[in-house]
């Protein structure tokens, strides 16, 4: 009995060794192979890291694919905005050459309106800037010195008929450089010096003979005449545009008394 008891002893000791033995083993695999998966692990986040810093060369690296990916959407992203630049620019380009081409013929319209004038065409503004600067000078010498309503009223008249196409005269000659005189010539300066030393019933005979029919006879005669001669198409227009003036300013003239008499129209 008792060496059964010994026995039986001896062979739990044997078996909790052999557990113990086995547990052993079994935890020394395990610590093995874990720095062995360790070390892998660690090895593939070394080379994501590496193809991460070299520039996403390994095709087996997710994070390269995708750093590719993200690249190349910039690249396309670049030539687009690079193809988009480049054609807003040659689009600019070509609408500034559309502004070019239109102001090139801007300017051509502008120089053919501005084309200087011939000699023939610059006198004959310069004649109608001299008769318009007799007229209203006449004109105002009859508001001071006429003595008759009807002398004076058409001495008014003739200073505000031709003040306003003395004003289209000169506008015409600046935008075609014609240089107008500036003052009355001599003979109506000498005219108006014999008609300020006059008054009353002498000066309504005189004016209205020498300013109201006698020198609107003689421009109205040369308009006519010009009106054929001017080649300007502006210088034309204006021609035709105060010779009915004229003509209207000499109908009236003729029709008042003192042109023919010595009474003093009105009376």
């Amino acid at each position: 009995m008792h060496k059964n008891k010994t026995l039986k002893g001896l062979l739990a000791v044997s078996a909790v060794a052999a557990m113990f033995g086995a547990v052993g083993v079994h935890a020394q695999t395990s610590v093995g192979s874990s720095p062995s998966q360790t070390g892998t692990s660690s090895t593939n986040p070394n080379q994501a890291g590496k193809t991460t810093k070299e520039g996403t060369m390994d095709n087996s690296n997710s994070t390269g694919m995708e750093n590719r990916a993200k690249q190349s959407t910039k690249s396309m992203g670049s030539s687009s905005s690079s193809t988009s630049k480049s054609s807003g620019m040659h689009s600019s380009g070509s609408s500034s050459s559309g502004m070019s081409a239109s102001g090139a013929s801007g300017a051509a319209g502008a120089t053919a309106s501005g084309a200087k004038l011939s000699a023939g065409d610059t006198k004959i503004l310069k004649d109608i800037a001299m008769a318009d600067m007799a007229e209203v000078a006449g004109g105002k010498l009859a508001q001071s010195k006429g003595q008759s309503s009807e002398v004076k009223a058409f001495g008014q008249q003739m200073i505000d008929d031709h003040t306003a196409n003395l004003n289209e005269v000169k506008t015409l000659a600046d935008a075609r450089g014609v240089t107008l005189p500036s003052e009355p010539d001599a003979k109506h300066k000498a005219m108006a010096a014999k008609l300020e030393k006059m008054s009353g019933a002498d000066f309504d005979k005189a004016y209205m003979k020498q300013a109201g029919v006698q020198d609107h006879k003689t421009v109205h005669a040369k308009l006519m005449a010009d009106a054929k001669k001017a080649k300007d198409a502006e210088v034309k227009a204006l021609v035709e545009k105060t010779e009915p003036v004229v003509a209207q300013h000499l109908k009236s003239a003729e029709q008042m008394n003192t042109a023919k008499t010595g009474t003093t129209a009105g009376k």
